[in-house]
This record gives structure tokens, C-alpha cells and sequence, in this order.
């Protein structure tokens, strides 16, 4: 497995996963319908550790532009692989929330609500205010991306393992910061599946909200390098 396809896969699961949850969680005629906020956060902490165990060892693991470019900022991953990352990342989000579609399609075609199909591919904020929500985006991507800057040199020796403090974090930072916009964190995680959201047919689909989607691919990559540039000031 190459690296490329190690960034796809990956990405693919964590969306299969990740959106999968929230289908079940949101869409009607559903087994998990209305299980609620605990039942998300723990499918995307699942969602992301199977995601990182399967790609650590080949490509790190990174799973989101966010990630990819911060390392590369902080020094710890070669500018001239980021492209290929992610592009890699985005066709595999694109790739998870096609999945995602096929498996809900009858409940994607009940929904009564637009709005809670297109959170089955991508976030929003639960009150909109676009220069509020890519300041929590970014704020929440550089806790994460300080997290992760410290465990990506203990993944060369605890291997696939390192995917467990990855998933933690995510965890923590849905259960402690997803509040206001659902914790993104992640460009390829919001704007593939937002795009396949405008792509697929859906009885009573609304808007993919293009006017909010700069905010989950800005804010976590402000975030990310905001976080490198303080690991490389005060903390390495």
C-alpha cells in the first residue's frame, strides 16, 4: 500500500464511519435515531482510530489537510508530499460519503429536513456567525494539532497504536469544543462530502450551504499553523 492510497482508505473509513454515525443518529426510520451527541463523538473517536491504526505505518496517518500541512509547517513532514496528501485525503472523504449515501438512501430520501441531510456529509454551526465560527474552528485545530505534533514522533515506536491518543483527542475535542460548529477540524472531512452532498440525488435535498463551507477548510488550517508556529516558538 502505498502512501496515496494509505491517505485514501484511511480518509474513506473515518468518513464511512464518522457520517455513517450521524446518519443513523439524524436521519429517520433509522436504528439509532435520536442517540445524541454521546453516540457522534464516539463513533468519529472510533471512526478516526481505525482510520490511523490502518495508515500509521504507511503514511503517518494524517487523514486531514489540517494535519498534513501543520507537520509540514512544524518541520516534520517534506512540503513536497503535501499536495499528493491531500488530494489523496479529499478523494477519499468524497469517496466515504459516496458510501455513506448508498448505505442511508432510503432514510436520506425520508428526511423530512435538509438541514439534517447535509449534516450527514458536513457541519454547520449551531448559531451563525461566520467570523465566530472560523475562530472556534481554529482554535479548536490548534489545540488538536498541538496534540498531534507531540504524538506523531511516538508513532514511530508505539506503531499502529499511536492511533488510540489520536482518537482520544479527537474525543475530547468533540466533547469539550464541537458545541458551536461540530468540530470540523478537518478541510478534507467537510468539503469532500459537501460536494458529493451537491452531487447527490436526494428526495427533497436543500442547500449544500456554500456560503459557510470556507469556514471548516480556513479555520483548521489558521489553526494547524498557528499551532506549528507555537510548537517551533516556545515548545520544541
Amino acid at each position: 500500500m502505498t502512501p496515496f492510497i494509505a491517505e485514501l482508505f484511511g480518509t474513506a473509513i473515518v468518513i464511512i464511519i464518522g457520517n455513517g454515525v450521524v446518519a443513523n443518529v439524524v436521519l429517520p426510520k433509522t436504528k439509532g435515531n435520536n442517540a445524541g451527541l454521546l453516540a457522534i463523538v464516539l463513533g468519529w473517536m472510533i471512526a478516526v482510530f481505525v482510520g490511523v491504526y490502518i495508515t500509521s505505518s504507511t503514511s503517518g496517518g494524517h487523514l486531514n489537510p489540517a494535519v498534513t500541512i501543520a507537520l509540514a509547517v512544524a518541520g516534520k513532514f517534506a512540503w513536497n508530499k503535501v499536495a499528493m496528501y491531500i488530494l489523496a485525503q479529499m478523494l477519499g472523504a468524497m469517496i466515504g460519503a459516496l458510501i455513506v449515501w448508498i448505505i442511508y438512501r432510503p432514510q436520506f430520501n425520508e428526511a423530512s429536513n435538509s438541514g439534517d441531510q447535509l449534516a450527514c456529509f458536513s457541519t454547520g454551526p449551531s448559531i451563525r456567525d461566520l467570523k465566530q465560527n472560523i475562530l472556534v474552528e481554529a482554535l479548536a485545530s490548534c489545540v488538536f494539532l498541538l496534540g498531534i505534533i507531540f504524538i506523531q514522533p511516538a508513532s514511530i515506536e508505539m506503531g499502529a497504536m499511536s492511533a488510540l491518543p489520536v482518537a482520544l483527542l479527537v474525543a475530547g475535542i468533540g466533547f469539550g469544543l464541537g458545541g458551536p460548529t461540530g468540530w470540523a477540524i478537518n478541510p478534507a472531512r467537510d468539503l469532500g462530502p459537501r460536494i458529493m452532498h451537491f452531487i447527490l440525488p436526494m428526495k427533497g435535498k436543500g442547500s449544500s450551504d456554500w456560503d459557510y463551507a470556507l469556514v471548516p477548510v480556513a479555520g483548521p488550517i489558521i489553526g494547524g499553523t498557528l499551532a506549528a508556529f507555537i510548537y517551533l516558538q516556545f515548545l520544541q
